[in-house]
């Protein structure tokens, strides 16, 4: 079954993953995440206030958006400021990634400031939220690292790595990592977010046409653990080795 894939890849074998830092010269934390075939932008960028519900707290907060670039894929699709709003599925990846990033942040240590990590996607081949979320985390320590660099923050607010990969079910088969071609066939597709500890941020599971057993969901949440694992060392080596405690 390994080599019945589209790419030729095992089930557990992510795409490859590859992080570049500082990508642009004037966001606080700025990567770009090239995951197989999809693209993503993640910059972090740092304001002095905090969100009404948050002031005179003395914590922080972190954010994010998430936008789809016109020819990101194989078709145009139309900026969101031409119909006046997001539309509904940038509107919930972009909470998605903002309830993930926030598992990883001591809003204390923070101080009274906010974060927000926009995600632009530049080229989608699936796992787009997940690939924003992955590479949103290095653009959020970056940011972070800035602050800590400057003492305007006195410890590294990050408390865990957070990384996230797509899995799901094509044929019968649980694999991890869908490229568009799988996430398009698949009869179950999930998102799972983790930490490097081992712990589920949120599990987003559905049976696209179909249904899965426990069995197949263990299977899934098995190949989700193993690829957080690897990710987080990406992760890491882009972050030129840091710590969290």
């Amino acid at each position: 079954m390994d080599n019945n894939r589209f790419d030729g890849r095992k089930v557990d074998e992510l795409r490859p993953v590859k992080i570049i830092k500082d990508f642009t010269r004037y966001a606080e934390g700025s990567v770009l995440i090239e995951w197989g075939n999809t693209k993503v932008l993640c910059n972090a960028s740092v304001e002095e206030s905090v969100p009404p519900f948050k002031k005179g707290s003395g914590e922080g907060w972190v954010t994010a958006e998430y936008s789809m670039l016109p020819r990101a894929t194989a078709t145009r699709n139309k900026r969101d400021i031409n119909k006046l709003k997001l539309n509904q599925r940038s509107t919930e990846i972009q909470r998605l990634i903002g309830r993930a990033l926030r598992a990883a942040v001591d809003f204390t240590e923070l101080g009274e400031r906010s974060i927000t990590v926009d995600c632009d996607v530049i080229q989608a081949d699936g796992g787009t939220r997940t690939a924003s979320i992955t590479g949103g985390f290095v653009a959020l320590a970056l940011a972070c690292q800035k602050l800590l660099d400057a003492g305007l923050i006195e410890k590294m607010p990050l408390h865990r790595y957070i990384s996230a990969v797509s899995v799901g079910v094509v044929d019968g088969v649980a694999m991890a990592d869908l490229c568009y071609e799988e996430d398009s066939a698949a009869e179950v597709d999930m998102n799972i977010i983790m930490t490097d500890e081992g712990n589920f941020v949120e599990v987003q599971g559905t049976g696209e046409h179909g249904t899965f057993t426990q069995e197949q969901l263990l299977e899934l949440l098995a190949l989700g653990r193993k690829a957080a694992g690897e990710l987080k060392e990406i992760q890491k080596e882009a972050l030129g080795g840091l710590e969290l405690n």
